[in-house]
């Protein structure tokens, strides 16, 4: 899968995914990762990306030309029609199934507006997709985009060591995780469950199921589906 990032501070987002799982996947050509500077498709001596708002307001707002060029160059070296993702407060929030669903693209062209936003004609004509990672307003784009590639990117084949790993996430199964124990056993006199170093394998997952079901219950109840309900009222 390749994701081409847009923005004024590509570095934001090329920087921390060039360690770790994510960079490891890059290095194993299992993910591509392009991240572009703005400027280099702004016009002029100065390659300016910004103008003040027509009718008067506060702060710049983010000229379409950029924008377009920067697609367009995207698209070019693909040879493609990729999803063109929008960072915005306006946009739908970003969650677990939106994730699922753009990891089943074959390419995904993000922009990251800062300042006051970005040229409505960018919206209208460009963008095929306006996600929020909550009702929260960041500094810029380019924030969102890190954690929108890192989260996309897990769900990839070839990306997580343990390729079961993204399947059994929380936001996956729709129950959140119970809690996890390592050595020592008996840590400042806090010590783990009994039932964990049993050895009852079956008991085991059976503790741990119940125990996911009751911290979903007390702390995201909205996660559960009807016939979790059902479990807890019957």
């Amino acid at each position: 899968m390749i994701f081409d990032v847009v923005g004024l501070f590509p570095e934001t987002v090329d920087l921390p995914l060039s360690r770790g799982v994510i960079g490891k996947a890059r290095e194993a050509e299992s993910i591509t990762l392009r991240c572009h500077d703005l400027r280099d498709f702004a016009e002029g001596r100065h390659r300016v990306t910004d103008e003040p708002p027509y009718g008067g307001g506060p702060g710049m707002v983010m000229k379409p030309e950029p924008f377009f060029r920067a697609v367009e160059f995207c698209r070019q070296r693909s040879g493609a029609a990729p999803r063109v993702v929008l960072t915005t407060p306006q946009g739908r929030r970003f969650d677990q199934k939106r994730c699922e669903e753009f990891a089943r693209e074959d390419q995904i062209v993000i922009l990251c507006p800062r300042y006051e936003g970005v040229d409505e004609r960018v919206r209208q004509w460009l963008v095929t997709d306006e996600v929020s990672l909550g009702d929260f307003i960041l500094t810029g784009g380019e924030i969102a985009a890190l954690a929108m590639v890192d989260a996309i990117a897990r769900l990839l084949p070839g990306v997580l060591g343990e390729p079961t790993s993204a399947s059994s996430d929380s936001h996956t199964t729709g129950i959140l995780e119970g809690p996890q124990y390592t050595r020592p056993s008996d840590f400042r006199g806090m010590k783990v469950p009994d039932i964990l170093l049993s050895g009852d394998h079956g008991a085991i997952e059976k503790w741990r199921r119940h125990i996911a079901l009751e911290t979903t219950r007390r702390r995201r109840p909205e996660l559960l589906s009807h016939k979790y309900q059902y479990y807890y009222h019957s």
